[in-house]
């Protein structure tokens, strides 16, 4: 018999392969970082003998979940200012609070905060696209969780770039500091086409370009960013892009609520991912993106949380639950957004869309292993008829016991082991202090 490390037992095991399958009493034999053999527990068990063996009889295993786009060190900001549209809520409230209070002490003690929200919601990866992407790299890394940074670039001013040429200088040297670790994957994070004009946007695709990374960007979230697009350039946001030679495989567009037709058509030619960050949208009033239409046209549309500072919470299980529901409302079809389909939104096609397709999004031979533990022995998750149903329907992330991110535990039995909780929380507690007096 062969020596791993574990193998994660499972009543039910859902590895999210290309046609999800359901395996009863299955396992994943895990050694190092990797997964070694994914299939029947009694199969595996008579040719692996693991250190120790986690999970069991009342247990779901799945991939961890995949937060395609949020703010992480926004978490504390949340609640400051709500039920307002956007465009209010960013610069009557969050760019002048972000000038005021950003700062490395700030990005780490939030990011902290966001990183056990996070992982204790059974989420393992998460795309980001903020400011002090180093001291959010090391934070997360010491959390142990998998995270896809992007310095933002815009064309004002702010705490961390006085110019254009310093936001590139600082996203540059984020990528040559962390392109090869096993962690963190930089990327390319220009604002949007409304903070960005053509030259910061051609410049960001080139720097994305010289070093094979992925560009994320806030696409079409509202009305007025669509007409502001046609009043200055003649064109809709998506097709500015596309003009640009921007859209591709490597792009990563979030929100994505007022894409013409014309525009899914080409996005789903170029291979262009999607972020649906459907409570924000919901909060915000900022629309109802046509995931559907994406979805028919072989776009991979997937879930991102946004920021808590507009949502208010980081919680992927919510985002699948609320998408499903409105978008069979909204579309008159109950058939719309099956819970197979949204699993794969949160795990196999995220991955994909964040380039990570190798790595993560599903538990298969030679991938690493980040997946997560569920007790199923809950009154909300019993009986179990169909756990893909449960998932996205009754879920929540107090159901998660167990989180492995690249083969190591960062929560067990629901505690994190990665950092000391209370005092994640003490910090957070006297930030929102600091902020409330002003």
């Amino acid at each position: 018999m062969k020596s791993v490390d574990y193998i994660v037992r499972a009543e039910y095991l859902l590895p999210m392969d290309e046609n999800p399958s359901l395996i009863k009493d299955g396992g994943v034999v895990v050694s190092g970082s990797k997964i070694v053999e994914v299939g029947s527990f009694k199969e595996l068990s008579k040719n692996y003998k693991p250190k120790k063996i986690i999970g069991g009889k009342g247990k779901a295993v799945l991939p961890g979940l995949i937060n395609t786009h949020t703010h992480a060190a926004m978490v504390l900001m949340r609640g400051m200012a709500d039920d307002i549209s956007l465009k209010e809520w960013l610069e009557r409230h969050i760019w002048p609070s972000e000038q005021k209070w950003l700062s490395p002490s700030f990005i780490s003690d939030a990011v902290s905060l966001a990183c056990l929200e996070m992982l204790k919601a059974g989420i393992t990866t998460y795309n980001d696209m903020y400011f002090y992407e180093h001291v959010s790299a090391n934070t997360a890394k010491k959390m142990g969780m998998r995270a896809v940074l992007g310095s933002g670039i815009l064309d004002f001013p702010t705490k961390t770039a006085g110019s254009v040429e310093e936001y590139l200088k600082n996203a540059e040297e984020f990528i040559k500091a962390w392109k090869d670790d096993e962690l963190i994957t930089p990327c390319v994070a220009p604002h949007a086409v409304y903070t960005c004009n053509l030259e910061t946007l051609k410049k960001a695709f080139l720097l994305s370009e010289k070093y094979d990374t992925l560009i994320h960007i806030h696409l079409s979230e509202t009305r007025w960013e669509v007409a502001e697009s046609l009043k200055r350039y003649g064109k809709t946001p998506g097709m500015l892009l596309e003009g640009l030679g921007i859209l591709s495989r490597r792009l990563l567009a979030v929100h994505c609520i007022w894409l013409s037709d014309e525009e899914i058509e080409v996005f789903a030619k170029r291979g262009v991912g999607v972020s649906h960050c459907i409570e924000s949208n919901l909060k915000l009033a900022s629309g109802v993106a046509p995931v559907p239409k994406m979805l028919k046209a072989g776009i991979k549309v997937t879930f991102g949380t946004d920021g808590a500072a507009s949502n208010n919470d980081l919680n992927i299980f919510s985002e699948m639950s609320t998408a499903a529901k409105l978008h069979k409302s909204v579309s008159d079809d109950p058939t719309t957004l099956p819970a197979k389909t949204v699993i794969k939104m949160a795990t196999r096609w995220a991955g994909e869309a964040l380039g990570l397709g190798g790595i993560i999004g599903s538990l298969e031979k030679g991938k690493s292993a980040d997946l997560i533990v569920v007790d199923l022995l809950r009154p909300h998750l019993t009986p179990v008829y169909n756990i893909f149903s449960h998932i996205v329907y009754s879920m929540r992330p107090s159901d998660v016991e167990t989180v492995m991110v690249n083969g190591k535990l960062v929560v067990d039995k629901g505690r994190l082991l990665t950092g000391d909780e209370e005092e994640i929380l003490n910090k957070a507690g006297r930030w929102g202090e600091r902020i409330k007096k002003g």
